[in-house]
């Protein structure tokens, strides 16, 4: 059995590898992102000498897809970072040119919310249509909703602030977030990879302990000693304060000079989610999984405690 794992130069994707890396043998692994110059050097030299094949697999290419994808069977497909319906044909080449180069199985990375009724998340329009066509492709799947990533409170939220007098702006408000550390996604991840979850089954990962921003605010300006004030906003006084950051408004903006990858469609109606109680639901399936509970808000503060410290201003300079 051949594994593929999708855009492993990123965030998420790079732990499934690494997680994967410890579970299978490494040449029964193919790992794919759109240009493989990205990954570091050593970090190639590894995973060659363990037998993994690196391949170049862009979401805009499809005969290169099929080519990289050969000889897999089972993938894991994280979403494209794109919004909108650029990234809708980018995901239907995806599962087209996974069928075509035989691929049997796939596992999705979809978003908190996509099968419930009353959400109106940016981005979930992009990921219920990834769904659905999932659905309809013929392949196995397993699809697992990612709520709301806990390291973008701990590095994000804190980098605008300190940008901004220290000022913690949302759209929040006194809402609550059972928010996923990327780790425990990945651990999913490889987990649902690996053929350890139901066929054809859908997961939310959530931690287990709610929290507000304002919580997560106090708790970080406690650890750091810096006077950050909680500012609820509406979706106006937050779209002002993300635009003084040079923050586009959707991913087809200009980015040059924003401090963050994201768009401020996609950070305001996912602020406005939490405020209107969406994003605190607790689920059990990263227990279920990987066998060991969540990590929480808590567990990560001293790991990005570097942000604050070293006064990042730019999410490249972020580890």
């Amino acid at each position: 059995m051949k594994y593929i794992v999708t855009g492993v130069d990123g965030k998420l994707a790079g732990r499934v590898a690494e997680n994967m890396l410890q579970q299978a043998q490494g040449s029964d692994l193919i790992f794919t992102c759109p240009n493989p110059d990205r990954i570091p050097e050593e970090k190639k030299a590894r995973w060659k000498k363990a037998g993994v094949s690196l391949r170049a697999a862009s979401y805009d290419d499809g005969e290169q897809m099929v080519a990289a994808f050969s000889g897999g069977k089972r993938m894991f497909f994280i979403s494209s970072i794109l919004n909108g319906e650029r990234r809708v044909r980018q995901h239907q080449s995806v599962i087209d040119a996974s069928k075509k180069a035989g691929v049997e199985h796939i596992t999705y990375t979809s978003f908190f919310g996509a099968n419930r009724e009353g959400y109106h998340q940016y981005v979930l329009p992009d990921h219920r249509a990834t769904e659905k066509m999932l659905r309809e492709s013929g392949l196995a799947y397993n699809i697992m909703r990612n709520n709301l990533y806990m390291e973008n409170y701990l590095t994000t939220s804190v980098m605008l602030a300190m940008l901004s007098n220290n000022v913690w702006g949302t759209t929040a408000g006194e809402g609550k977030v059972t928010s996923i550390a990327k780790d425990d996604s990945a651990r999913c991840g490889a987990a649902l990879l690996l053929g350890k979850g139901k066929p054809n089954q859908d997961y939310d990962l959530t931690s287990l302990e709610p929290l507000s921003q304002r919580d997560i605010c106090r708790m970080v300006a406690e650890k750091s000693g810096i006077p950050f004030v909680y500012k609820p906003m509406d979706a106006e006084e937050f779209l002002a304060y993300l635009e003084a950051l040079h923050i586009p408004k959707t991913t087809d903006g200009d980015f040059s000079r924003s401090p963050v990858p994201f768009c401020s469609n996609d950070m305001i109606t996912n602020e406005a989610g939490i405020a209107e109680g969406q994003m605190g639901v607790v689920s059990h399936d990263v227990e279920l999984l990987t066998g060991r509970k969540p990590l929480e808000v808590r567990d990560l503060l001293d790991e990005y405690s570097y942000v604050w410290r070293e006064k990042v201003t730019n999410w490249k300079q972020m580890y």
